[in-house]
């Protein structure tokens, strides 16, 4: 993998999982990741994965260092109320962003402009700077609001994985489904990977 800097945001929905396994996948392909995870995010962490993350920003990234092990590239923590942060400047934020997973009203505020916090501030520079915005929704049913506020993205060229694992390659594991969304993900950022069998006719 070519080293970049990339911003990975955790929100509240369910899937938390697949944020921790993308953030696991890019720190030990090389690349640098600065996370911001917003507090409904911290919630479902613990509840999902036993992941209990506490204290300050400093803090956080070492428990993060000691769930991932040793990695490659450097893992940095951001407050999501930072707005001060560089992550909320188009002179120096990343261009590349994933939300995973991005809860609807997450993907709601973005999709309106709406910056009320580092989370939100840092995809609408991603999106006015023309780098590449990812969000990964995970929410069933969806409404005509969350399907209407995904159609307004993907036309200001947002990617709009959901998370839907394929079942073409045969999964054994819940391991097998969360590599299938993570692979896609990785397909949209560019980068080669093997996280799941390719279909073959």
């Amino acid at each position: 993998m070519q080293q970049n800097s990339r911003i990975v945001a955790i929100t509240g929905a369910s899937g938390a999982v697949y944020g921790l396994r993308l953030i696991e996948v890019l720190l030990k392909g090389g690349d640098d990741v600065s996370i911001i995870i917003s507090p409904s995010g911290f919630l479902v962490l613990e509840q999902e994965t036993d992941l209990r993350l506490k204290g300050n920003s400093v803090a956080i990234a070492k428990g993060l260092k000691k769930y991932f092990g040793r990695t490659k590239g450097l893992l940095t923590c951001y407050p999501s109320d930072d707005i001060s942060s560089h992550l909320s400047s188009g002179s120096s934020s990343p261009r590349d962003m994933i939300v995973c997973p991005c809860s609807m009203g997450t993907l709601a505020r973005i999709s309106c402009g709406i910056s009320g916090n580092l989370i939100e501030r840092a995809a609408d520079v991603v999106l006015k700077e023309k780098g590449r915005l990812i969000l990964v929704p995970r929410e069933t049913p969806l409404n005509q609001i969350h399907l209407e506020n995904m159609l307004k993205l993907s036309r200001i060229g947002a990617h709009i994985i959901p998370a839907m694992p394929g079942f073409y390659h045969k999964p054994k594991k819940m391991e097998d489904l969360v590599d299938f969304v993570v692979g896609k993900v990785l397909d949209a950022l560019g980068i080669e990977n093997k996280m799941y069998k390719r279909w073959e006719p």
